[in-house]
């Protein structure tokens, strides 16, 4: 038999276990006796621990390899975000029937247009695609059709959509997940990293196949189809404006000329962090940066004496802590920061619209209520179903002409699907409705 038949029939097996122990939850359920759950522990890949692909003729070999292969391909990258700087993938793993798993080491093998090139044609599965696309992207592989297992689990109303929790649940199977938040910036890697990465895409196919066949089942495909599109589709993510407003703990920041001390240490962090290639935490917690805020250290002693600027890699850059903290000093009244953010395009945070806005606060309340009650009809999250950001926008300012044609044409303008707004147009314009006819009385 044949790896690419041996794969296939245990793919099935596999399946025709799930779906018998689906039958069986469902006649425990009817019994009303709890449902019994074996799990199968998957401890080791189906054909063994590949090598590790860190070479030019290597990755020939790998590339070659999964263009012979057949069907969709499970794709999946670690990264190193506590540990480096930015979010970059130093190990990417492929699986396809017929080619078996490759592991590829990025930092040897940066560029991966080859196997973008052999796969052009192939369905990537991944899941949770919108953590890893970009760092797949930067290696020259950008899949044009996608399967994502995460966001199929969520259409489909699963309550936890973890990778391991859906393998659990649907095939039966345990995945181990200790080495999730491991540093895959070592190297070399350890025998037991790569083994848990080959196994992160061992049945990644199958489980896709498996919420493939629910989706149709509950009519969900399309919906499924249109999500993906728009995860392919999606550009890189803009910078947001003023990232060190998102220091944590920055709301105990009472004043502006603090607000100007968060600041200039949060740039100062991040060009280290940068320069070191290491994960700006790394460097200087969220915790001493808002605390030399509220403190306004001026020397050397006074701030070797707040924690976090105590440990021996905060200490080696007190100079340049402190000298971020005098640029803060020394900013005249019209450069500090805002006290709050600059509202941008958008509308201002929900809790202020109460207050600020009790006719918009209303729309909110009944937009929301539309939206919380369809996404429990089709059993799954509201945010899936229209996403916050539309809510609150058309909440805020919606169209003069309050029709569902109206409704539809902005709910597409914040970037819903079609099948989003099929379901949710009609029924959001009758509620604005009614509390237009309502003030009007």
């Amino acid at each position: 038999m044949s790896e690419s038949d041996r794969a296939r029939e245990e793919a099935g097996g596999r399946q025709a276990d799930a779906g018998q122990a689906d039958a069986g939850q469902a006649d425990a359920a009817q019994s009303g006796a709890e449902p019994e759950r074996t799990v199968e522990p998957l401890l080791e890949p189906r054909d063994g621990l590949p090598p590790l692909v860190n070479s030019a003729e290597a990755l020939e070999a790998a590339t070659e390899a999964l263009a012979k292969g057949m069907g969709p391909v499970a794709v999946d990258a670690e990264r190193a975000s506590g540990f480096r700087y930015g979010h970059r993938a130093f190990l990417v793993q492929f699986r396809r029937a017929g080619a078996g798993t490759v592991l590829i080491d990025p930092v040897a093998c940066n560029d991966l247009s080859g196997v973008d090139a052999a796969l052009a044609e192939a369905e990537a599965v991944l899941h949770a695609a919108s953590q890893d696309l970009p760092c797949l992207a930067e290696l020259g592989y950008r899949p044009r059709q996608l399967f994502d297992t995460e966001v199929a689990g969520r259409l489909l109303g699963y309550p936890r959509v973890g990778l391991a929790t859906l393998v659990e649940t649907t095939l039966g199977l345990g995945l181990e997940k200790s080495h999730s938040a491991a540093d895959w910036s070592t190297r070399p890697l350890p025998e037991e990293w790569l083994r848990y990465a080959a196994l992160d895409v061992e049945v990644l196919v199958e489980l896709r196949d498996v919420l493939a066949g629910q989706l149709a089942d509950q009519g969900k495909l399309e919906w499924a189809r249109q999500e993906f599109a728009a995860a392919l589709a999606a550009g890189p993510q803009l910078p947001r404006a003023d990232p060190w407003r998102r220091t944590s703990g920055i709301h105990r920041v009472r004043n502006r000329r603090g607000l100007a001390v968060v600041r200039e240490l949060w740039l100062e962090r991040d060009k280290i962090a940068r320069r070191r290639d290491v994960s700006p935490t790394k460097v200087l917690s969220d915790a001493a940066i808002v605390e030399a805020a509220r403190a306004m250290p001026s020397g050397a002693d006074e701030l070797a004496a707040i924690a976090g600027f105590s440990s021996r890699g905060a200490r080696r850059h007190l100079p340049e802590w402190l000298r971020a903290i005098g640029r803060a000093r020394a900013q005249p009244d019209r450069a500090l920061p805002a006290a709050s953010a600059p509202p941008g395009d958008g509308p201002p945070p929900a809790h202020r619209w109460q207050e600020r806005d009790p006719e918009a606060f209303k729309r909110l309340t009944a937009v929301r209520a539309v939206v919380a009650a369809l996404a429990d009809e089709h059993s799954l999250p509201a945010e899936n179903l229209l996403q916050p950001d539309a809510v609150r926008r058309l909440s805020w300012q919606p169209p003069s002409d309050v029709s569902v044609t109206a409704v539809a044409a902005e709910l597409i303008g914040y970037g819903a699907r079609p099948w989003q707004v099929e379901l949710t147009a009609m029924p959001i314009a009758k509620a604005l409705l009614r509390i237009l006819e309502k003030g009007d009385e």
